[in-house]
């Protein structure tokens, strides 16, 4: 499978939802030989998309000439597109906005209908394509946190998504915590074997890696204690 992952962390490796992004194709690695590209968002020249629809009316020329033709030509050519990112005030990392934004050149102006809603028609075939979402957040819990980034994601790839959200997720580069995040990974891996094997994850085994790792007034008083002692300094 060729896979592409959008690291969207100003971080680049060492962001901390990198590390679960890693476990998952670890555990697709497991399954069968894989073939990852993984493209730092941070470090690409992408302009802001200035709503012009020129991409739209002529066959997905950009009148930008930066790093997104070459970008887009690598997402079709993928058969996975992972978007691993941090969450941000609710969403995703500006860099990886700006990519989002400019993926207007694989639509045309045309509409059709899709159920209740309607969306564009596509200008290039990506129909064989399948969705990741994986992101993490440095809060306690799951709820109202990931809802908008998550709505988002499903709303610009309707079919074919899978959507891993992990709170807590500083306490994977926090070495002295690994008693409580190796086994979560561990979880991540097999998901990701799963993944590669079933096109999908169990719900049950989802809904634990999305869980905290530790009671969340124990992450709480950890996080405000470290801030504290921050101020003092």
């Amino acid at each position: 499978m060729n896979i592409l992952v959008l690291n969207g962390s100003p971080k680049r490796d060492a962001s901390d939802t990198m590390h679960i992004t890693r476990a998952f194709l670890a555990g697709m690695a497991d399954a069968a030989a894989q073939q990852v590209r993984t493209v730092h968002v941070i470090d690409s020249h992408i302009e802001y998309c200035t709503g012009c629809f020129a991409c739209m009316h002529n066959g997905g020329t950009c009148i930008h000439d930066d790093d997104m033709g070459a970008l887009l030509a690598q997402v079709l050519d993928s058969d996975l597109l992972i978007l691993s990112f941090p969450l941000y005030c609710y969403g995703m990392p500006a860099p990886l906005k700006a990519f989002l934004d400019r993926t207007l050149p694989l639509s045309s102006m045309a509409m059709r209908k899709a159920g209740d809603r309607y969306e564009h028609v596509e200008q290039a075939d990506f129909s064989r394509l399948r969705y990741l979402m994986i992101c993490g957040c440095g809060f306690p819990n799951s709820r109202q946190n990931f809802e908008p980034a998550a709505a988002q994601f499903r709303l610009c790839f309707p079919g074919n998504h899978t959507i891993i959200t992990v709170p807590e997720s500083p306490m994977f580069n926090a070495p002295e915590a690994s008693a409580v995040t190796a086994p979560r990974l561990a979880l991540v891996r097999r998901a990701g074997k799963q993944y590669a094997e079933t096109g999908g994850v169990d719900p049950a085994l989802l809904a634990e890696i999305c869980s905290p790792m530790i009671p969340e007034e124990t992450y709480a008083a950890i996080v405000n204690a470290g801030a504290g002692e921050s101020q003092r300094r």
